[in-house]
């Protein structure tokens, strides 16, 4: 059996994909860690798999999956297992996957009609972006749009984060945020914005929250941009009932995804 070291160009290859301009040269990403590498082999586009013989023992079932969908599986040593990640303990089994990332044109070309859309805006930390992935595919959104200065969806910590979720739903980035949520206008769906002092009350929203929706949601240290926030239809308030300053990222998310998921299905 073959074993790939630090040294052999593929691993050498694969490892560079922790650079953002290694991921547009080349149109793929890494996946690290049993839980993305076991839903990138069933709903992503795999081209290798890099497996430690310790972690091959571990996740055999995983590794039968692979082989039967006709995968590649290569064994790596211990020193190319801390090439490859970028995690304090290599978890010793990683993806190399074909971009899943689309501009939002596309997007709303396989999908013109979306009802529940989250958009990031701003969002500059890998963790935050990966959880609202997993959030918008745990309240059944129909796509994440990552607008303005965002960090790289295919960044791996945001893989990682989004706990293989960024391989059940559509993820769109785009630069010019002004642009980007004019075309959602044009779709017929609403923007609202959170904002501390928002219009209206979420827990009043009531009819509001069943129409087609963009949640715009701006970085966790900054906020939304005004300038942003005034493109929205309305701009929503989530109530805080006692002396807490204010709501993290993921959990504003969470809620406001709740409730329109909620509102939706009624």
């Amino acid at each position: 059996m073959e074993i790939f070291t630090e040294r052999t160009p593929r691993v050498v290859s694969a490892a560079k994909l922790h650079r953002p301009a290694q991921r547009r040269k080349t149109g793929q990403f890494l996946a690290e860690g049993w839980n993305a590498v076991s839903e990138a082999i069933r709903y992503g586009d795999v081209i290798d798999i890099y497996v430690t013989e310790d972690a091959a023992a571990r996740y055999a079932s995983t590794l039968v999956s692979a082989r039967d969908r006709r995968l590649h599986v290569h064994y790596i040593s211990p020193k190319a297992d801390k090439l490859l990640t970028d995690t304090v303990t290599p978890p010793g089994i990683y993806a190399v996957c074909q971009s899943t990332v689309t501009d939002l044109a596309t997007a709303l070309d396989h999908h013109p009609h979306p009802q529940l859309v989250l958009v990031g805006v701003d969002t500059n930390d890998p963790g935050n972006a990966g959880t609202m992935i997993r959030l918008a595919d745990a309240f059944g959104a129909d796509l994440v749009l990552f607008a303005g200065h965002s960090v790289d969806p295919e960044n791996t910590k945001c893989v990682r984060s989004s706990a293989g979720s960024i391989y059940h739903l559509p993820v769109c980035r785009e630069s010019d945020t002004e642009a980007a949520l004019s075309v959602l206008h044009s779709c017929g769906i609403q923007l609202l914005a959170t904002t501390m002092d928002g219009e209206v009350r979420l827990d009043q929203a009531g009819e509001l929250l069943t129409r087609p929706t963009a949640w715009l949601m701006g970085s966790e240290a900054h906020g939304l941009d005004p300038a942003v926030a005034a493109q929205a239809d309305h701009t929503v308030a989530i109530p805080i009932r006692s002396r807490a300053e204010s709501l993290n990222l993921a959990t504003a998310a969470s809620i406001c995804l709740y409730s329109s998921a909620t509102a939706q299905q009624v």
